[in-house]
């Protein structure tokens, strides 16, 4: 399909150079159904002196409803120190973000009309939002643990999937600001209750419906066993996590007609023993044009489920490098994500640990094999808080992603006398080199990154339209934190939203390769991540001080590929398969 004045039969006679040469004049979009080489990626401008302030906004902004977990007045259960999803999407479709909070419960009752639910809160476009879950139809009780979000019908607006101890949720979005919970009509509905973890939409055999993989974390029972510290009780969860039995994570099958199947056994999901799953990580890391499932463990080795490419999946975790770490070690996994961090074309995983642990950075070395690279990072020194949500972002704008952490105690406050304080608390912000190495500036970020609480969940994007991204994050018995950048980087950036036809409408695990300047960085549209958490669907990247991406590879989950040349900076762009650009704003 040719566009932008150019001729398809011409292309067909001319050399790959020739007609890149012709594309770059017609300055237009192009389709393509082969990859397209790219030049050798080199840094963008350095960051300098560069370092963000990072505030708390939350409570000035009405972000003010606290997650409760409430145990027993003087010991604690396992389910008690989990869970914690957040959630940050565009439900509405004005082009700004909102923030969905998943809420916890407790081991007694509440009064009437004080029981805890998960918080829908509309950006007001102004600074503030307001707390719209009782309009929207998203007020369910429960003790909710994951979230993350994506169109499972293609009808244009983002679907919320919500895990649960006991029964998860799907939310369909009705497209004029309500939900309804369609679980059991699209046969998500388990007949034994379970305990879920995190989630994520993935389209696994690229039929342009949105599947989806649920982890589930240990036996459902477990959760009610004592996580205390008095040995004569003798409770089975300080003998390890792996003494309770662990879950089964489920792969349900979109029919295309608004129901799933499961098809964990047929696909290859259950091959491996039962885990301590908590996040999946919904990748192409061997670069085949087919999703990868990546699964945070907790104190087991991590799953790596290879794309078949025939409907199955192979785990291969160990033979790929990421099960152990590099001493073969298994360690506890909570949180994950995906960057290519060093800008060699293929996606890199950092995984967030328990304390005493450092998080792991996983170096893809290409053909879907990887290599510990946590302390040659410098990732090494964040080790003594129990970490959670993690994420990479490029807080600089320099074209180099760097990683922030969530971490938190145990024993949520409140809950067996237990208190948040600095030494145990508080978010690692690692600055990116460009050179392969991080270095922790948390103490120089501002006030929001140090401060202590007892976080969980983490999601990311834009929410105030300043080109900056913006972290929220689910604190337990807290109301959340909304980490807002005061001191915002003078680099340019790029926001990118893409809109899938034969691919499925969000564009989920479609890929954009930006160059800018002869630097290189990969991107994939994800669904779920982090911890339990789901960030914004759209792609930010920093271009350092050009004033415009040369150009932009679009590689679509359908296999198509879309060419777009000289793209201006400090907007956002909306590509849709075989359109091109469709739209540009300036915020």
């Amino acid at each position: 399909m040719g566009m932008g004045g150019v001729d398809n039969g011409a292309i067909s006679d001319m050399n790959r150079r020739q007609c890149l040469k012709k594309l770059s004049l017609a300055g237009g979009c192009y389709y393509f159904s082969s990859p397209v080489a790219w030049p050798q990626s080199k840094r963008t401008e350095e960051s300098g002196d560069y370092y963000p302030r990072y505030v708390n906004t939350a409570s000035r902004a009405g972000l003010t409803a606290k997650t409760v977990v409430a145990g027993d007045e003087s010991k604690d259960f396992l389910l008690s120190t989990t869970g914690g999803g957040i959630c940050v999407f565009d439900y509405d479709n004005d082009g700004w973000l909102d923030i969905f909070v998943v809420n916890g419960w407790g081991l007694r009752d509440f009064p009437k009309g004080e029981e805890p639910t998960c918080h829908l809160y509309r950006n007001n476009r102004n600074g503030s939002f307001t707390d719209m879950t009782e309009k929207a139809g998203l007020a369910r009780k429960g003790w909710g643990q994951g979230v993350c979000v994506g169109d499972y019908d293609n009808d244009g607006n983002l679907d919320l999937f919500v895990t649960y101890y006991g029964h998860n949720a799907l939310f369909h979005n009705n497209g004029n600001g309500t939900f309804t919970d369609v679980t059991q009509e699209c046969g998500l509905y388990a007949s034994e209750p379970r305990w879920g973890s995190g989630a994520a939409f993935v389209d696994y055999n690229r039929d342009g419906h949105l599947d989806l993989f649920v982890c589930n974390y240990c036996r459902y029972e477990a959760g009610l066993f004592l996580y205390d510290l008095t040995p004569f009780l003798k409770s089975p969860v300080m003998m390890g996590i792996p003494g309770l039995g662990g879950g089964r994570n489920i792969l349900y099958r979109n029919n295309g007609n608004g129901t799933f199947t499961d098809v964990s056994e047929a696909a290859g999901i259950l091959e491996p023993l039962p885990g301590y799953s908590f996040t999946p990580l919904i990748a192409d890391f061997d670069n085949d044009g087919w999703p990868d499932i990546y699964v945070a463990n907790d104190s087991t080795p991590g799953f790596y489920f290879r794309n078949n490419r025939n409907g199955t999946f192979s785990e291969a975790g160990l033979l790929s490098g990421v099960a152990f770490d590099a001493n073969g070690r298994s360690m506890a996994g909570m949180g994950v994500d995906a960057a290519d961090y060093d800008s060699d074309g293929r996606l890199d995983i950092v995984r967030s640990n328990f304390s005493s642990e450092p998080p792991l950075l996983y170096h893809n070395e290409g053909e879907g094999f990887f290599n510990d690279r946590t302390f040659e990072s410098g990732l090494g020194d964040a080790m003594p808080r129990v970490k959670w949500g993690i994420a990479f972002f490029d807080f600089a704008n320099d074209g180099n992603p760097d990683i922030l952490i969530v971490s938190g105690p145990i024993y949520p406050p409140g809950v067996n006398a237990a208190r948040v304080t600095n030494d145990d608390a508080g978010k690692y912000l690692f600055r990116n080199d460009g050179e392969g190495r991080f270095r922790d500036i948390s103490e120089r970020a501002g006030p929001g990154i140090v401060e202590p609480h007892c976080g969980r969940g983490l999601g990311l994007g834009d929410i105030f339209h300043t080109g900056q991204l913006d972290s929220v994050i689910n604190n337990i018995n807290e109301a959340p934190t909304l980490l807002r950048n005061e001191k915002p980087s003078p680099n340019s950036w790029l926001l990118v939203r893409l809109i899938g036809t034969q691919t499925n409408r969000a564009a989920i695990g479609s890929r954009v390769t930006l160059a800018c300047g002869g630097h290189r960085q990969v991107q994939e549209v994800r669904s779920g991540g982090s911890f339990c958490s789901q960030s914004d669907l759209r792609l930010h990247f920093g271009l350092g001080r050009a004033r415009q991406a040369d150009r932009l590879e679009v590689r679509w989950l359908s296999g198509g590929q879309e060419i777009i040349e000289r793209v201006a900076a400090n907007r956002l762009v909306t590509i849709q398969e075989g359109k091109g650009i469709i739209s540009q704003d300036t915020f």
